[in-house]
């Protein structure tokens, strides 16, 4: 029953995160932080797969993983790779909503901040930063979405720099949602 629970919620976190990506994300070319922020700036840039570039780039973070902390590792590893293939598999609802690029910001941070808080929530993630994020908070007692939304703030400056101002704004927008959505759904005792 534990097993299945978890898978739901991995499912489940998974589905908002490739929701908030492609529905209000891409069609502003907004980024979000961390690995993802990584992939959407290639997919922007040279229209590679996000999921797929998620996969590669949270490669070296895995390894870190495996060799020191192992639960991690298996907690993750189903929902980077559930979650990178939702993303890649959902495109195709891309620009099927049409809302003003601000008010999309908003929702697709609140969309992954929820996949994300609702996985981190039960031990479990997407890997790549918020891997990163979860141990160090795990370690310093720093709340997990405080940590996350500074990761990310460093990727959107740097994604900002590289694509538009408009990107740059709307981005900063997003992982304050991303952040704060995080923080709330994880500041309370962890569900195992």
């Amino acid at each position: 029953m534990r097993l299945m629970r978890k898978g739901l919620v991995i499912l489940g976190g998974s589905i908002f995160i490739a929701l908030g990506i492609n529905l209000f994300l891409i069609p502003y070319k907004v980024l979000d932080g961390g690995i993802i922020g990584i992939a959407l700036i290639l997919n922007y840039l040279w229209a590679l797969k996000p999921g797929l570039m998620i996969i590669f780039f949270s490669i070296p973070i895995f390894i870190i993983a495996w060799f020191n902390y192992r639960e991690y590792f298996y907690n993750s590893l189903h929902g980077m790779i559930i979650s990178s293939f939702l993303i890649d598999f959902l495109q195709p609802v891309v620009g099927f909503i049409h809302i003003e690029a601000i008010y999309s910001s908003i929702l697709g941070g609140i969309f992954v901040g929820l996949g994300i808080g609702l996985m981190l929530r039960f031990k479990t993630s997407t890997g790549g930063t918020d891997l990163v994020a979860q141990l160090l908070s795990d370690k310093t007692g720093v709340n997990v979405g405080i940590l996350i939304f500074i990761i990310d703030t460093i990727v959107v400056l740097c994604g900002g720099l590289l694509l538009s101002a408009d990107t740059l704004l709307l981005s900063v927008i997003t992982i304050f949602f991303v952040g704060i959505t995080t923080s709330l759904i994880t500041r309370n005792i962890q569900i195992v």
